[in-house]
């Protein structure tokens, strides 16, 4: 269930992804066949999970996109543009989405993914509502003009929070010292998550990446930080072995 559900949001990302970078009017099943080469890594990895799977899932993708490059070249405009961005996209979709696929097949990994989860939810919410009641001093107008340097700080307080809470929750034989660092680190890997996807959405004119769930945008809005925070967690767990 847990892959079926990750295979289905990583592809509806990917489509929001695509549609803000390529506005051609291109067919239904053409539209879907990026998406499922952005979303590659991620299938691949839910059918064979291990960290020796990632870079070849990776690499099948990048393989597929020069081939629909290649064979599309003449219908394309501003094609090395377009070129960076699709595969740009195989990057931020699928090789750091495979990384939350990683992390759950770990020992616990349903606990840490619910953990790693909490913080940036924690952290965004903490950021939007205190940002929005005391934020004077802004973090990046060029890139993200209503984030606030207060609203960041107390973003990272409440992911925190939320790291410690959900933390004692499903994983109470933690060392709590450990949690309290990992979710520092995450809430502000969190943060620049959310601000890379303010790169692309400034940079393509959009406001927000779709509009499927209503009044909250679209659901790349909603994994932009967990896209991040994954890989971190991941690599945390691997390398001090805390899982």
């Amino acid at each position: 269930m847990f892959c079926f559900i990750a295979v289905l949001i990583v592809m509806l990302a990917a489509d929001e992804y695509l549609r803000m970078v390529d506005l051609r009017n291109i067919h239904f099943l053409e539209r879907w066949l990026l998406n499922s080469c952005l979303a590659a890594p991620v299938a691949i990895t839910c059918l064979y999970p291990g960290p020796a799977t990632v870079t070849p899932a990776a690499l099948i993708s990048f393989s597929v996109a020069i081939g629909y490059f290649l064979y599309r070249y003449k219908d394309i405009e501003d094609k090395f543009n377009y070129f960076c961005h699709l595969n740009f996209g195989i990057f931020y979709i699928g090789l750091l989405g495979a990384h939350l696929v990683l992390l759950r097949f770990l020992p616990e990994g349903s606990a840490w993914l619910i953990v790693g989860t909490a913080i940036t939810a924690g952290s965004d919410t903490g950021a939007y509502f205190i940002g929005k009641a005391i934020g004077k001093r802004k973090l990046c107008p060029n890139i993200s003009p209503n984030k606030t340097i207060e609203g960041a700080v107390g973003g990272v307080f409440v992911g925190l929070v939320a790291g410690l809470g959900f933390a004692l929750l499903f994983l109470p034989s933690t060392n709590w010292f450990f949690v309290a660092g990992f979710s520092l680190l995450l809430a502000l890997v969190g943060i620049v998550g959310d601000l890379t996807e303010s790169i692309i959405k400034r940079g393509t004119g959009t406001k927000d990446s779709g509009n499927c769930l209503a009044g909250h945008g679209g659901i790349l809005d909603r994994v932009d930080s967990l896209l991040f925070v994954g890989p971190v967690l991941y690599y945390l767990l691997v390398f001090t072995g805390a899982r």
